[in-house]
């Protein structure tokens, strides 16, 4: 079997990694520049498409800066491969081993924010597409690398694109995992809120879609509350009038494999007396399952999706309002309608109410359609895998913003995923071994056609 990648394609995807990951795009809407999320993001975006036109793509910026793409090839059909250039915030940098936004490369690995979700994919797919053009691959398909910056948010870029642009007739993410996703759970993000508090000043937690591994607690009661942590067994420092509560961070479809420190801290709250219904809520209702066992009587799953997860992402509670922001992953075949009216009729039985922030609907492909033939045939015919079957996943990918999208890597089954959490890497020799499944699946798309 042909060979695209040498190692000049990967040491140059690498460069290009650490120079993406430098910049620390951080969706920031509050800056006022003539952005709409923020200069970093917008420098991500434009240095993105500069790696393009180097490669000899011609590139296109949306004047208002919502998202940019980049075409190869000729032929009335088109293939694409989204990508996006924002991150999830660095969180503690006292986890961090080094600098989030000063890539390392060390054992074999390639530190920093964006390392694997998603720069990195979105670079080695890129670059894949470089070695097909350099082997003199004539492409009847043309190809287009969508680059989406607010993906970590309200996904408002890509809403502009398909607002205003060519919809491609099919394609792949690689933000997710091999061998291919076929199908992704619902999301759902809301607000719970309340009423404030006299006692309790608490702003934790970064996003939604990240389980707070750090909760802090800043007041007079703070010993108090260490005791109280201690036997409970939860981990916990205390510095003076400060307790910083321990969980374990990972993103928020993987609910039930992290700790979630916020509804630790509520649990201890309440050990030591302070009664506020958001705290209830939080430590009786939400819990520390990962699943919202107490809110829906039970896990809810379907047969193709698997099991619902419930993510307490942000808590703010000041002197006039409280606010609870959750994360849920709601399977293919189990309604949202139904999933609000039980969270709305739990929250009112603790004076709360519900707020809808944004909700994505749930998408399907079929296994027996393209472009899942194709990429799946691409990767069992280079790994040899045919042990590890397409899955459904609680990740919510830009694949579903477009019809016959698929995830398609970049993590290979059994390797570590740590998107969204500190000391976040990529594999480079998992990176080689992705851009040649890319290359050859750019190939079969797009240069393979009669």
């Amino acid at each position: 079997m042909k060979t695209f990648c040498n190692q000049e394609h990967q040491d140059q995807a690498v460069e290009a990694i650490k120079s993406l990951v430098a910049i620390p795009s951080v969706c920031n809407e509050d800056a006022n520049d003539g952005t709409p999320f923020g200069a970093d993001i917008q420098h991500a975006l434009e240095h993105s498409l500069e790696l393009c036109k180097q490669l000899g793509l011609e590139t296109y910026i949306d004047p208002e800066g919502y998202y940019g793409y980049a075409d190869y090839g000729e032929g009335e059909e088109m293939v694409g491969v989204i990508g996006h250039v924002d991150v999830v915030p660095a969180g503690d940098l006292r986890l961090w081993n080094s600098g989030p936004f000063e890539p390392v490369v060390k054992d074999g690995k390639l530190y920093g924010r964006g390392s694997q979700d998603d720069k990195g994919p979105t670079i080695a797919a890129l670059y894949a597409l470089k070695a097909v053009i350099d082997s003199g691959a004539v492409f009847n398909r043309k190809i287009r690398f969508i680059f989406a910056t607010d993906e970590e948010t309200l996904w408002r870029g890509m809403a502009q694109y398909t607002k205003k642009e060519r919809i491609p007739e099919l394609g792949f993410v690689p933000d997710s995992e091999f061998p291919l996703v076929f199908g992704e759970k619902g999301l759902l993000q809301l607000h719970i809120n309340g009423t404030g508090s006299n006692t309790l000043n608490l702003s934790c937690g970064d996003a939604f879609n990240v389980v707070p591994g750090g909760a802090v607690y800043e007041g007079s009661r703070a010993s108090e509350l260490k005791s109280a942590l201690d036997e409970l067994k939860f981990e916990a420092k205390i510095d003076g009038q400060k307790v910083e509560v321990s969980g374990k961070s990972v993103h928020a479809s993987l609910a039930d494999q992290g700790i979630n420190a916020i509804v630790r801290l509520a649990m201890g709250l309440l050990k030591i007396g302070e009664d506020h219904p958001m705290l209830h809520f939080l430590a009786e209702a939400v819990g520390l399952d990962g699943y919202g066992k107490n809110i829906f009587n039970g896990v809810l799953e379907d047969d193709v999706s698997g099991k619902m997860t419930v993510n307490a992402g942000m808590l703010n509670i000041d002197t006039n309002s409280s606010q609870l922001s959750v994360d849920i992953r709601i399977p293919v075949k189990i309604s949202k309608d139904d999933v609000v009216a039980q969270i709305t009729t739990v929250a009112k039985e603790y004076g709360l109410t519900y707020e809808e922030f944004d909700y994505v609907a749930s998408s399907y492909v079929s296994l027996d359609a393209e472009p899942s033939i194709t990429l799946l045939n691409v990767y069992q015919d280079l790994t040899g895998d045919t042990k590890n079957k397409p899955i459904t996943s609680g990740g919510a990918t830009l694949a579903r913003t477009m019809p016959n999208f698929v995830a398609f890597g970049m993590v290979f089954p059994g390797e570590s995923k740590t998107e969204h959490q500190a000391n976040e890497f990529m594999v480079i020799k998992d990176m080689a071994k992705a851009m040649e499944i890319y290359a050859h699946a750019i190939y079969r798309l797009c240069c393979n056609q009669k």
